[in-house]
């Protein structure tokens, strides 16, 4: 499990994507050209999202072979599956509903399915690795969603997830994005959803759930004050809270399959 704690962790991610010419964020003024359709195609990526897309992009080097399928769930504009694209990785499926995905970049290369990612079409254990960028928590299902990444991975496959989390619950009921629901999970939402993973056989990596609360706790004891721009209190006041506060990531394992 990994917590986002500061901003500096994103502009850090950010430079380190850039480095490796693995950026593929655009001029905010092509990126608006884009969006009222005077240019085409889709601008991919979000700055807020860099730590979460850097973190996942080592984890499945490290892990899984470019042969490998890998399957981006809730993709639209995701600037991590073409990133893995341009790391040579040859197996890429992606599940979204947005019609636009048919802009999305290198149609020839990428399986793209205009899909609910959790009621696809895919075969049982077709893929290696599921990845979720900041998308589980709108419109969240934990049933549906875990009974579907579970029917897609392989044996010892992979589910990468990055969401939006804060120690204490925020009240979002009155709030919907993207036409959906918006989840800000908290650390009892987090500890109840790696519980329920374990029924569709998918095993926290973390040892046990209170291992993970405490790694939990000691980042909500050193949260406050160290960047108040990314502090749950503060994100709570704000009278335009269109962006998430905090971004996590979390990993999981089983002997059969992880949960990542």
């Amino acid at each position: 499990m990994e917590v986002l704690k500061n901003r500096l962790q994103i502009e850090n991610a950010r430079t380190a994507l850039a480095s490796r010419n693995l950026s593929f964020l655009e001029p905010a003024w092509r990126a608006s050209l884009k969006r009222l359709r005077l240019l085409g195609g889709v601008s991919v990526g979000d700055w807020l999202n860099s730590w979460d897309v850097l973190l996942t992009v080592k984890f499945i080097e490290s892990r899984l072979e470019q042969s490998d399928p890998i399957l981006d769930i809730g993709c639209f504009a995701s600037e991590l599956i073409v990133i893995l694209h341009n790391l040579g990785y040859a197996r890429l499926a992606v599940a979204d509903l947005n019609p636009d995905i048919r802009l999305m970049p290198y149609q020839e290369s990428i399986d793209y399915q205009r899909v609910d990612f959790m009621q696809t079409n895919f075969g049982v254990a077709s893929f290696q690795a599921i990845t979720a960028i900041s998308v589980i928590e709108h419109g969240f299902q934990a049933a549906r969603l875990l009974r579907e990444v579970s029917r897609l991975l392989r044996p010892g496959g992979h589910f990468v997830a990055s969401f939006d989390y804060c120690p204490g619950k925020i009240d979002t009921s009155e709030i919907r994005l993207f036409g959906v629901s918006w989840q800000i999970f908290s650390e009892a939402e987090v500890a109840q959803f790696v519980s329920d993973a374990k029924e569709f056989g998918l095993e926290a990596r973390i040892d046990d759930i209170e291992e993970m609360r405490v790694a939990l706790q000691r980042y909500a004891g050193t949260r406050r004050g160290d960047d108040p721009a990314l502090d749950c209190a503060d994100w709570q006041a704000s009278p335009n809270p269109m962006k998430p506060s905090i971004r996590p990531s979390f990993e999981d394992e089983s002997s059969s399959t992880r949960y990542e």
